[in-house]
């Protein structure tokens, strides 16, 4: 494992690292401690240090599966959860100092820690953005010990870019992948300026960047891969990073003919993300421990080649750019 540093925080965190949507098991089925608990653990026997989570993942399921493992360890693990997707309607006047101020509690009780190295605001809408009344809490839940660090998850770039305007804003958690590049055109120079932390997360655009996928897969009717990829219950950037399903299969036919000797793309995916020093970690999510262990993978393969990453990238420009690079 190689690690690097989460901006300004500090933190030293393994660059890959580890996101725990699916932690309990696969989308659209009952949740498992016990998949969960070997999940976590081979993470963490495998040099991951950084695990990051949200409330309303299996409605706080996968945060007391965090606090669970973690408690259980000796080695310092930083956890990193997130608030706000339970305001329901979503919408900005559901951003309320004292609501927030009862996510972050309800998080740390989840988990039975005492502080939360990092909360992230998780996508709120833009207009959240401009109201600094709701970044100022964070400064006081820090005073009070409940917190280390702010920071933000966000769907669209020009929310990154208004987000570090904060100057308690520490890290940025944004979609990057090879099939989302525009983050790297106009927000890591900017972030690199201010020492912001980024993390890249769905960097296997839902899994469609593993290679695994063909036109006969299915997706269980829970998943959201089956029922939100025109956006009908979140953000559509949110699954298979906003790419037209049969589109995406096109262009990573492309890739495997660029890998044939890698019928999993998910580590080269992954290494791609990883050739930008801006990047301070990934968070793949997994619902099995194989997953886990494939995303490690990246470290067994030979680093790629500024041809290959050429020939990559030109499979964006031609398949991909022309439909989402503009949208987020």
């Amino acid at each position: 494992m190689n690690y690097r540093k989460l901006g300004k925080t500090n933190f030293n965190i393994s660059e890959i690292s580890l996101g725990t949507w699916q932690v309990g098991g696969k989308w659209g089925s009952a949740f498992d401690n016990k998949t969960a608990d070997e999940l976590l653990n081979t993470a963490i026997d495998n040099g991951v240090n950084f695990i990051d989570t949200a409330d309303v993942y299996e409605n706080g399921l996968s945060e007391t599966a965090v606090g669970r493992v973690v408690r259980s360890r000796s080695e310092r693990i930083y956890v990193a959860t997130k608030c706000g997707r339970h305001i329901n309607p979503h919408v900005s006047d559901g951003y309320q100092p004292k609501v927030l101020q009862k996510f972050v509690e309800d998080s740390l009780k989840r988990m039975g820690l005492e502080t939360l190295d990092l909360i992230q605001l998780h996508c709120p809408p833009t207009e959240v953005f401009y109201r600094p009344e709701i970044f100022e809490l964070f400064d006081r839940l820090k005073e009070q010990g409940k917190i280390l660090n702010l920071g933000v998850s966000v769907e669209k770039v020009e929310e990154a870019l208004k987000a570090i305007e904060y100057s308690n804003v520490t890290t940025v958690q944004i979609i990057f992948n090879l099939f989302r590049q525009r983050p790297s055109q106009l927000f890591f120079s900017e972030a690199r300026k201010k020492d912001i932390g980024i993390i890249a997360r769905v960097p296997l655009a839902s899994g469609l960047l593993t290679g695994l996928f063909d036109a006969k897969t299915t997706f269980d009717a829970q998943d959201h891969r089956n029922f939100n990829r025109n956006g009908d219950a979140f953000d559509k950037g949110e699954t298979f990073s906003g790419i037209d399903y049969d589109l995406g299969l096109k262009a990573v036919q492309e890739l495997k003919a660029l890998f044939p000797e890698t019928p999993n793309l998910a580590p080269i995916a992954l290494q791609w993300i990883l050739s930008f020093d801006d990047i301070s970690c990934i968070i793949p999510g997994a619902s099995k421990t194989s997953h886990v262990m494939s995303n490690l993978s990246v470290y067994d393969l030979p680093k790629l080649t500024p041809e290959k990453i050429s020939a990559m990238n030109k499979i964006y420009e031609e398949y991909i750019k022309p439909s989402v690079h503009h949208l987020w």
